[in-house]
């Protein structure tokens, strides 16, 4: 070809000249970003090097992950303001509530993007766990009310 290399097997950055060393041969930047699930400890998860390479960081990366599914479906069905709260406070608190849940489920979403197998099983595992927690009838002996939550649901 005209002299360009191409190397389809990983994700680094393309070389260019200013990766040429004095001896005029190319070095390669091993920065690779996994387009597939992969398992194993070592990933970035939200931040640019969180958890690193360290067992127990990963295991607090999948607890928040787990804690953040748990928040978000909490927030999908809490019922925190009184029928008879003033209509523009509680329209207020609904919409704040509303940001908060769905920049939670977004750092879920992103977490996920790791591509971690861990990960997206602690997310799924959040979200099934707050569920039935906080959405199921398991703890909710009576008749669903009419309006379950301040929130309306999630939808895609």
């Amino acid at each position: 070809m005209d002299g360009m290399h191409h190397d389809h097997g990983s994700m680094s950055p393309p070389m260019s000249m200013n990766n040429a060393n004095n001896t005029g041969t190319m070095m390669h930047h091993h920065n690779m970003m996994h387009m597939t699930f992969f398992w194993g400890k070592n990933s970035e998860i939200l931040f640019s090097g969180w958890p690193g390479t360290s067992s127990g960081m990963y295991a607090l990366a999948l607890i928040v992950v787990f804690v953040l599914a748990v928040l978000v479906e909490w927030l999908s069905h809490c019922k925190l303001m009184k029928a008879d709260a003033n209509h523009v406070a509680a329209g207020l608190i609904q919409t704040l509530l509303h940001a908060i849940r769905v920049g939670l489920a977004f750092l879920v979403m992103l977490a996920i993007m790791s591509f971690n197998g861990g990960v997206f099983l602690v997310a799924v595992a959040g979200h099934t766990f707050g569920f039935f927690i906080f959405g199921s009838r398991v703890f909710n002996k009576s008749s669903p009310p009419p309006k379950t939550s301040d929130l309306p649901p999630m939808s895609c």
